[in-house]
């Protein structure tokens, strides 16, 4: 169940609080997300939750059009796609930096033993989502983080999406992500680039591959 009057009234724990919601599902996709209701839920004033809500709506959690209530992002086809393709582009170019010094961060390295040692049956979206940010953030760019960061909300849904679905196994995961670190750590630029590449298409094929099972008339013709 969603916390009422015991999550702090600060407006970052709303957000945690919101985000862990809609990422386990227990707000639906397309539900409204009324400044009442989050007030109400939380225990917080209405500006702290306009605050909440707005900083969903920000990375892209939320979606609001003008004079209506934020409501739970849905991601089409073509979301999935496009989400997919870019965030590869990013991930990809920021493994093939950290390959080129056979560099692996430490925190990726920590989300990594994280996801290969959690519970049987435990979530394993929170360590995966770490590890592909922590790969970006170990890099010495400054903008593909800031790119990265742009998208993370919407990752977020996707691997929520990818997770409830049960699209693909934890062990599954877990033997694509040490495959991308010993390319790291061995200086193999271009085996870290299409092992990382792959890594993330498979989850765009799955979610799409879902999206069309539950959507037969929304499938394109190519």
């Amino acid at each position: 169940m969603l916390p009422a009057q015991d999550v702090a009234v600060r407006p970052d724990s709303v957000v945690d609080g919101l985000r862990r919601a809609v990422l386990s599902r227990e707000l639906a996709r397309d539900t409204a997300v009324t400044e009442a209701y989050v007030a109400r839920t939380f225990g917080v004033a209405r500006p702290t939750a306009r605050i909440a809500i707005d900083k969903l709506v920000a990375d892209g959690i939320l979606v609001r059009k003008p004079h209506h209530a934020a409501r739970v992002r849905v991601l089409d086809r073509d979301d999935i796609i496009d989400l997919f393709v870019s965030r590869a582009a990013i991930e990809v170019a920021a493994v093939e930096l950290l390959a080129s010094t056979a560099t692996v961060p430490a925190e990726a390295t920590t989300a990594h033993c994280t996801l290969r040692e959690r519970p049987s049956g435990g979530s394993y979206a929170e360590a995966d989502l770490a590890f592909h940010r922590s790969l970006v953030h170990g890099t010495t760019s400054t903008r593909l983080p800031r790119l990265h960061d742009l998208l993370m909300g919407e990752i977020e849904l996707g691997i929520a999406q990818i997770e409830a679905h049960r699209l693909r196994s934890s062990d599954e995961i877990v033997a694509e992500h040490q495959a991308i670190l010993d390319a790291i750590a061995a200086g193999d630029v271009a085996g870290a680039s299409a092992l990382a590449r792959q890594h993330v298409l498979a989850s765009r094929d799955q979610l799409v591959a879902h999206y069309d099972s539950t959507h037969p008339t929304a499938q394109k013709v190519t």
